[in-house]
């Protein structure tokens, strides 16, 4: 093997292992659904991962947050587990604390949910270290209001991750590009849904903005959540960020 191969033998091999390592197991992918989001996914979001959502503004914190209890309500219907929720105080202070009744009608019983509060960041983030390795948890969502959570911090939460078939759901208060090991990130802003037979509110809508994947291309997508079956439904088309390819540096720009 000449130097030049060298490289792109080890990124081969690297994916490689990476695929066999996360499928391996049993350890098929949460669906979601949704066939254009699944697609770019590589069959849905991954298990023994971690995810990171945060809102596109702050307006729409309680998009990212319902969006994060949807996950975490497919994950608990796909494996009858409880979830884990781990809330900071000034996160608590600043978003409010979830509402029983509420999670109910949403499609994630109170009674699966676990809430624990930590006083720091870090304190949280430790919290879902140990909590990951929990075999009787489907998921785990850590909810920060900075950006405490670096590469470092989401590479240990990463490994922790992959000693079983649960989710790690990282929600941040505010979006970020600070780097992450995170196997996906997503930005989510409130959408309009379809109205109901009599034109009252309708379903629970999302704008979603797959913004980073290990596993292929972005997109951006609008889904509804069906509270009856547990379920997202496509709205509308995905729109996928193109290749990116060589050009003179004097191309227009398409």
């Amino acid at each position: 093997m000449t130097g030049a191969q060298a490289p792109g033998a080890l990124a081969r091999l690297r994916q490689t292992l990476e695929k066999n390592e996360y499928y391996q197991h049993d350890n098929a992918p949460l669906k979601l659904g949704l066939t254009r989001a699944e697609t770019l996914l590589g069959g849905g979001l991954a298990r023994r991962a971690l995810h990171e959502i945060s809102p596109q503004a702050p307006i729409h914190l309680g998009a990212a947050c319902g969006f994060a209890l949807a996950l975490a309500a497919l994950a608990g219907k796909d494996t009858g587990r409880d979830t884990l929720l781990i809330q900071t105080e000034i996160a608590r202070f600043e978003a409010g604390a979830p509402y029983g009744i509420g999670l109910d009608l949403f499609g994630l019983p109170a009674r699966r949910l676990l809430v624990l509060r930590a006083r720091r960041t870090i304190d949280a983030l430790f919290a879902m270290e140990e909590a990951l390795k929990c075999r009787a948890l489907a998921s785990v969502i850590a909810e920060l209001p900075d950006d405490k959570a670096d590469l470092t911090a989401t590479r240990r939460l990463s490994l922790a991750a992959r000693t079983h078939d649960g989710i790690g759901l990282l929600l941040r208060q505010r979006s970020t590009s600070i780097p992450s090991a995170a196997m996906t990130r997503w930005e989510v802003a409130a959408t309009a849904g379809p109205r109901d037979a009599y034109g009252g509110a309708g379903t629970t809508s999302f704008l979603l903005s797959l913004v980073k994947n290990r596993r292929g291309p972005c997109g951006r997508f609008r889904v509804a959540w069906s509270h009856h079956e547990l379920a997202f439904v496509e709205a509308d088309p995905v729109v996928v960020a193109a290749p990116v390819a060589d050009r003179p540096a004097d191309a227009a720009i398409a």
